[in-house]
């Protein structure tokens, strides 16, 4: 049997070649960016262990001995799922790593850019010495926090950030009520976006949800404006819509760890606005994070070479 890395970060991936290998798999790895790039590393492979490479229906009906995907991470909105299932493959994810370190990432976009720390930090840089130069600074105490998505990232958020805020309301349209936290109040999308001072995303990125926050939904946010954090999905934010948004003050500061399209185009206007914080789609790394995800990912494919059945599937093959 034959595995391929399609693409990976990871200069030299000894712990995911040994784990395949004890399975026997014969490994190869690649830099794919494309399906045609994917289809040509991939001509012999049953198995893919996937970054970003995107696997669209034309990957799978090209390779039929492809037998079983592993995603490296938690989203699989880069994956055909509904190809997938059709020919039979197995895909699986890495649901559970990362965590402590995205929610805590989320957290520390979500108080600097509510205590201007990187607003003001700019402006030291320039030259300018003055408490009030960023504008207003409301106290936490006094503030409404949204949490859009109440599954395991967005709950520990939730549970680490009450203490420091007035309220905090959520949206989660598939968390039953017998699971809904005490003292969150539980709201619509547009109510909650109307009710809260700063709002923070945890949700997949679906078809559904693709630009999910767009002019329609800032347009909710009350004249006095909110703080937004993203370190979810980067389709899940209109940034055109949220630039306009910025500019008019409906939205006082943005906090992104995720764009649409990663890196970005380094000459988006929401880059340089002086009321956006941007880190590199790192919410999730940590050196103890890196080594699970990485052990995780390839046990995914190990697991169904020796069983014939892969863990964390999110399409079962046959």
């Amino acid at each position: 049997m034959k595995a391929l890395i399609t693409d990976t970060e990871v200069r030299e991936p000894h712990l995911e070649r040994h784990l395949l290998e004890e399975a026997g798999f014969e490994v190869s790895v690649a830099q794919c960016r494309s399906p045609e790039e994917v289809i040509a590393a991939g001509h012999d492979a049953s198995a893919l262990l996937v970054q970003y490479a995107p696997l669209t229906a034309e990957v799978f009906a090209a390779l039929p001995q492809l037998r079983v995907v592993s995603r490296y991470g938690i989203g699989v909105d880069t994956i055909d799922l509904a190809a997938a299932d059709r020919h039979g493959v197995w895909v699986s994810n890495v649901p559970n790593y990362g965590h402590d370190e995205v929610p805590t990432h989320t957290l520390a976009l979500l108080f600097s850019i509510l205590r201007h720390v990187p607003f003001h930090d700019r402006k030291v840089r320039g030259g300018v010495w003055d408490f009030q130069a960023t504008g207003e600074i409301a106290r936490i105490a006094d503030l409404t926090l949204g949490i859009v998505g109440l599954g395991r990232l967005g709950r520990f958020v939730m549970e680490r950030a009450r203490p420091f805020f007035r309220a905090v309301v959520a949206y989660d349209p598939f968390l039953p009520e017998e699971r809904w936290p005490e003292d969150v109040v539980r709201l619509g999308l547009q109510e909650l976006f109307a009710a809260s001072d700063a709002i923070t995303l945890h949700v997949p990125l679906t078809p559904e949800n693709q630009n999910l926050v767009g002019d329609a939904l800032l347009a909710r946010i009350p004249p006095r404006g909110a703080y937004l954090v993203n370190t979810a999905r980067g389709g899940l934010v209109d940034l055109d819509a949220a630039l306009r948004a910025l500019e008019d003050g409906r939205l006082r500061g943005l906090g992104l760890d995720v764009m649409p399209g990663e890196p970005p185009r380094l000459d988006h206007p929401v880059l340089h606005h002086p009321r956006t914080v941007v880190t590199p789609h790192v919410a999730w790394y940590s050196t103890a994070s890196v080594v699970d995800l990485r052990r995780k990912y390839a046990e995914n494919v190990a697991s169904w070479a020796r069983s014939g059945t892969a863990p964390n599937a999110v399409v079962r093959g046959c």
